[in-house]
C-alpha cells in the first residue's frame, strides 16, 4: 500500500483520498505532510489522527472519539458499570479503546479487562481469548475489530454460548458497514450476533443521497456485496470536498507547482520505493485551507470543519440486530445524547443532556428477551450465592438460628430480605451459618473468607472498620453503630446548693468582677454629666454596685445619659442576657431532671484507669483497645452475653468485675432498653456503621446499597428497626449524667467583647477628657505661685494632675460656664486695651 501511495506521489498529485485503513493512514499522512499534499480520509478513524501531529491530514469522517463517547453513554443509559473489551492488537484497535477507557471513567464505569486479539487472529486464537473473558464476572461486552476478526468473534462467541440471555454485546460501526455492504447476509452468520448493538454514523436522509443510492443499487444489483455503506458516502463527499476547494484554490490565484525537497533527497536511499523522486506542492497549504473552509450540503448532510478540524454535528444510529438486518432504536449526537429523535430535529432546538432526555427505544438482547442484562454475574457459574450469616449466642434479636433448622432470622436478615426484594433481578442465594451458636464468632475472619472466596457475601451485624474495607467491599450503612462506653450510674438528691452548681468557681469569679468593672466604668462615663451619678463618696460607691447588680433583674432606674455610657450599658445587658438564660437552663435542668452519677467520665477516664474494662466475644472493640488506645490486654475482660454485662457492672473492679464495657452502640441501646441501672458515659469514639460485606468491586454491593437508600427513604428500614430493637421496660422519665458546671472556657469570648468594649469606651472617654484639659488648664494656672506650693505637691506635676483630677470631677455644667465667664473677662480685658491705645492719639 505505501508502494502505491510513493508510485502516486511520483506523478505529482495535488491531493489524495483514502486510504481505507487508519494504520496506512498514520504512514500516508506522514509522507503527505513531507510533500505538502493534503490527504483527506473518509475512513482513518483512529482518534490519535490529528491535525496537530500531521498538519495535512483531513479527516473527512467522524473521529472514533465520538464513537466511543456514544459507547459510553450506552454503558451508562443501562446502568453498566463495568465492561470487557475485545480489540484488535493495532494502532487502531488500541487508539480506540483507549479513548473509550477515558469515555467511561468520566460515566463512573470502568473496563474491567482487556482482551487483545492478534493480527489476522484465527479461531482457535479467538476461543482461548473467549474462554478466558468468560469465566470473568462482567457480561457486557464491546468489540472493536476489523470486518473479518469480527465475524470470527461472535462465530465462537455463539459456540461458547455467549451470545445468550444475560449477555450484552456492543460492536462499533464496522458491524454496521459490513451489514450495509452486503444485500443478504448468510444466515449463519446473521444467526450469531441476534440482539448485538452496533453504531452506524449518521447520514442526512435527504434528496442527493437517495439519488446516490438509487443510482448505485442500479449499477451494483449484480453484485449482493458492494452495496452503499456510510463509509462510501462519506467517500464521495471527499471527492466533491476536493473539487470545491480546487475551484476555490484556483480563483484564489493558486497554481500548480512543485519543487524539489531537499530533506527529500537525503532519506531518499534510492531502490523501488524512489523517496528521493518525490516533490513538495508549492501552493499545498493554500489547498489545505481552501479544503477546511469547504462548506456544502453532501450525500452525508451538511459537510463543514469546526476549529479544530472535525466535521461539525457528529451523530451516529444505534442499531439493534434482529432476524436478518438491523433496526434502529435511536440516535447519538454530541449535542443531546442520546434520542429516539433524529439529530437534524434536534439542532433545531436547545441542547438537552439532561437524565430525564436521553431515552432509546427497546432492545431486543441476545436470547430473544427485552429485559435490559444486568450486566454481571458472580464468577461462580450461576450457582447460589453463598452468604455467611454469623451465629450469635448473644443479641439474638439481631441475627439467629432456629433450633432444628437452617432458617435464619432477625433484625439484620430482614433489611437484607427488603433489599433483595429492591433488586431489579432475581438473586439466588443461600446462607450459611458461620460459628457454633455457643459463642460469638470472630467477625474478622467472616470477612476474610468473604476475601478469600470462600462466601460470596457476608450478611449479619458486621461493623464496616478500616481495617475490613482494604480487604472487602461494604454496603450503605443500614445502621449506625460505633464504640460506646457502658458504666453503671446512681441516682443523687438535689443539694440545698444546688443554686450554685451551674457555674463553676471561676465563672462566678469573673463574673462579680465584671458586674463591679461595669458599675465602675459606667460612673466614670457618667460622673461628669449626670447628677445620679454625683454626690458623696458613699452615695457614689452604693451607686456603682446598685446599677451594675440591677442589671440582673431590669432596667437600671439610674438613667445614662452619655453615648459611650449608653454603648457599655448595651454590651453589658447583652452579656448578662446569655450568662443568665444559660445559668437559667443549666438550674432548671438540675432541678427537675432525674441526676445519674457515675465516676467515668469518657473515653480518658478508661485510658488513665488501671481497672478492667469488659467487651463483647467476637467484637473488634478488643483490637481497637489495644492498638488504637494502647491499653494493656492484661486489663481487658471477655463478656459472652447480656447476663454478664450486668453482672460485671454491679460488682465493679474491687470485687471482680469491670469498671466500663466498651462496645458497639446497638448491643449498648438494646443492652439498656431492659437494663436501667446503666448508661452511656461521654461520647462516642468510632463513627461507623453496620454494613454486607461483598468481594472487591462487587457490582451486587453497588445495587444493595442502592436498595438500602431506598428502604431508608421510603421508610421500612426504619419500620424493620422498630419489630426487632424497641423493647424498652425503663422508666421514660428524663435522666442525664452529671456533666462538668459551665466554666469560663464556654463564655471567655463573650467577656472579652464586653472588655474591649469598655476599654474603647474610656479611651475614648479620656482621650476627650484631655484634650479639654489641655484647652482649659492655661486659663485657670495664676500668674504667680504661691509660696509654698511646691512643698504641697512637690513639683509642677503633681500640681497638673490635682487639677486634672479636680477637672475631670467637676460637673460638665460648671465647666461650660466658667468657660464662659473666661471669655467674658478676656473681652473686656482686649476692649481696655485698646483704649489705652487710643489716648495719646487724642491728645496729640
Amino acid at each position: 500500500m505505501c508502494a502505491q501511495v510513493l508510485r502516486l506521489l511520483e506523478t505529482d498529485v495535488v491531493a489524495i483520498v483514502g486510504p481505507q485503513s487508519s494504520t496506512v493512514a498514520h504512514v500516508v499522512a506522514h509522507l503527505a505532510n513531507e510533500v505538502q499534499v493534503p490527504l483527506v480520509s473518509f475512513m482513518a478513524t483512529d482518534p490519535s489522527l490529528s491535525s496537530a501531529q500531521y498538519p495535512f491530514f483531513v479527516r473527512a469522517t467522524q473521529s472514533d472519539a465520538f464513537q466511543m463517547a456514544a459507547i459510553a453513554e450506552l454503558v451508562e443509559y443501562f446502568q453498566w458499570r463495568e465492561v470487557i473489551v475485545i480489540f484488535t492488537d493495532d494502532e487502531y484497535g488500541r487508539n480506540g479503546v483507549a479513548d473509550l477507557n477515558g469515555r467511561l471513567a468520566e460515566k463512573g464505569c470502568k473496563i474491567s479487562y482487556k482482551a487483545t486479539l492478534p493480527s489476522e487472529a484465527n479461531g482457535s486464537d479467538i476461543f482461548d481469548v473467549l474462554v478466558k473473558v468468560a469465566i470473568m464476572g462482567s457480561r457486557v461486552f464491546i468489540l472493536h475489530a476489523d470486518h473479518d476478526s469480527g465475524r470470527k468473534v461472535f462465530s465462537v462467541a455463539h459456540s461458547l454460548s455467549m451470545t445468550t440471555t444475560g449477555y450484552a454485546w456492543i460492536a462499533t460501526d464496522w458491524l454496521s458497514s459490513l451489514l450495509d455492504s452486503i444485500t443478504t447476509l448468510d444466515s449463519e452468520v446473521i444467526n450469531t450476533m441476534q440482539g448485538v448493538l452496533t453504531l452506524r454514523q449518521h447520514t442526512a436522509n435527504n434528496q442527493r443521497r437517495r439519488s446516490l443510492v438509487s443510482n448505485w443499487r442500479n449499477l451494483s444489483k449484480d453484485d449482493r456485496y458492494l452495496q452503499l455503506n456510510s463509509y462510501g458516502l462519506y467517500a464521495y463527499d471527499s471527492v466533491w470536498m476536493i473539487a470545491y476547494a480546487l475551484d476555490a484554490f484556483f480563483d484564489d490565484g493558486g497554481s500548480i507547482k512543485f519543487s524539489n525537497d531537499s530533506s527529500l533527497q537525503e532519506i531518499g536511499g534510492g531502490g523501488s520505493l524512489s523517496i528521493e523522486a518525490l516533490r513538495m506542492f508549492v501552493d499545498g497549504n493554500l489547498l489545505l485551507k481552501k479544503i477546511h473552509s469547504t462548506v456544502f450540503d453532501g450525500v452525508t448532510g451538511h459537510v463543514q470543519f469546526d476549529v479544530d478540524g472535525f466535521l461539525v454535528h457528529p451523530a451516529y444510529d444505534i442499531l439493534n440486530v434482529v432476524g436478518t438486518g438491523t433496526r434502529r432504536i435511536g440516535y447519538w449526537s454530541n449535542y443531546s445524547g442520546l434520542s429516539i429523535e433524529s439529530p437534524e430535529s434536534l439542532y433545531l432546538k436547545p441542547p438537552n443532556r439532561s437524565s430525564l432526555n436521553q431515552m432509546l427505544s427497546d432492545v431486543i438482547w441476545p436470547g430473544q428477551t427485552s429485559i435490559n442484562p444486568r450486566g454481571w454475574v458472580f464468577p461462580n457459574n450461576g450457582q447460589d450465592l453463598r452468604i455467611g450469616v454469623p451465629y450469635r449466642a448473644s443479641y439474638p434479636q439481631f441475627v439467629s438460628k432456629d433450633k432444628g433448622s437452617d432458617t435464619m432470622k432477625g433484625y439484620c436478615l430482614d433489611v437484607f430480605l427488603a433489599a433483595v426484594n429492591l433488586l431489579p433481578y432475581p438473586l439466588l442465594y443461600r446462607f450459611i451459618p458461620f460459628g457454633n451458636g455457643y459463642e460469638n464468632p470472630n467477625y474478622t475472619e467472616l470477612v476474610e473468607k468473604v476475601a478469600s472466596n470462600e462466601f460470596d457475601a457476608a450478611v449479619g451485624d458486621i461493623a464496616i472498620v478500616a481495617a475490613r474495607t482494604k480487604i472487602v467491599d461494604f454496603t450503605q450503612p443500614y445502621i449506625e453503630s460505633g464504640l460506646v462506653i457502658l458504666a453503671s450510674v446512681r441516682e443523687i438528691e438535689s443539694s440545698s446548693w444546688a443554686f450554685l452548681q451551674p457555674f463553676s468557681l471561676g465563672m462566678w469569679g469573673v463574673t462579680g468582677a465584671f458586674f463591679v468593672v461595669i458599675g465602675a466604668v459606667i460612673w466614670i462615663l457618667e460622673h461628669r454629666f449626670n447628677d445620679e451619678f454625683r454626690g458623696s463618696p458613699k452615695r457614689q460607691l452604693g451607686t456603682i454596685f446598685w446599677f451594675s447588680f440591677s442589671t440582673l433583674f431590669s432596667s437600671p432606674t439610674e438613667n445614662t445619659v452619655s453615648i459611650l455610657g449608653r454603648f457599655v450599658l448595651l454590651v453589658w445587658l447583652f452579656v448578662v442576657l446569655i450568662v443568665q438564660s444559660s445559668y437559667i437552663a443549666s438550674l432548671t435542668s438540675i432541678l427537675t431532671v432525674r441526676q445519674l452519677y457515675s465516676p467515668i467520665r469518657g473515653l480518658d477516664s478508661i485510658i488513665e484507669g488501671k481497672d478492667p474494662i469488659g467487651y463483647q466475644v467476637g467484637s473488634f472493640s478488643e483490637k481497637y483497645l489495644i492498638e488504637e488506645l494502647g491499653i494493656p490486654s492484661s486489663r481487658l475482660k471477655v463478656l459472652h452475653n447480656p447476663d454478664e454485662y450486668a453482672r460485671s457492672l454491679e460488682l465493679g473492679p474491687e470485687r471482680g468485675g469491670v469498671m466500663a464495657i466498651v462496645d458497639e452502640l446497638p448491643y449498648v441501646e438494646l443492652f439498656m432498653s431492659t437494663n436501667c441501672k446503666f448508661t452511656i458515659v461521654g461520647r462516642g469514639f468510632t463513627t461507623s456503621g453496620w454494613g454486607f460485606a461483598f468481594p472487591r468491586d462487587s457490582q451486587l454491593a453497588i445495587d444493595m446499597s442502592t436498595a438500602i437508600l431506598k428502604l431508608s427513604e421510603s421508610g421500612e428500614l426504619q419500620r424493620i428497626h422498630d419489630k426487632w430493637l424497641i423493647r424498652s421496660s425503663c422508666s421514660s422519665e428524663s435522666t442525664e449524667i452529671i456533666s462538668s458546671q459551665l466554666d469560663l472556657h464556654s463564655f471567655w469570648a463573650l467577656f472579652a467583647i464586653c472588655g474591649v468594649a469598655c476599654f474603647l469606651a474610656l479611651l475614648a472617654y479620656f482621650i476627650k477628657i484631655i484634650r479639654q484639659f489641655i484647652q482649659y488648664f492655661p486659663l485657670d494656672e495664676p500668674e504667680t505661685e504661691p509660696e509654698g506650693s511646691s512643698k504641697s505637691f512637690g513639683s509642677k506635676s503633681g500640681k497638673i494632675l490635682q487639677s486634672f483630677i479636680s477637672f475631670a470631677d467637676e460637673k460638665q455644667e460648671d465647666k461650660t460656664a466658667r468657660s464662659r465667664r473666661r471669655q467674658a473677662q478676656s473681652a473686656r480685658g482686649s476692649t481696655v486695651d485698646i483704649e489705652t491705645e487710643e489716648v495719646p492719639a487724642s491728645v496729640n
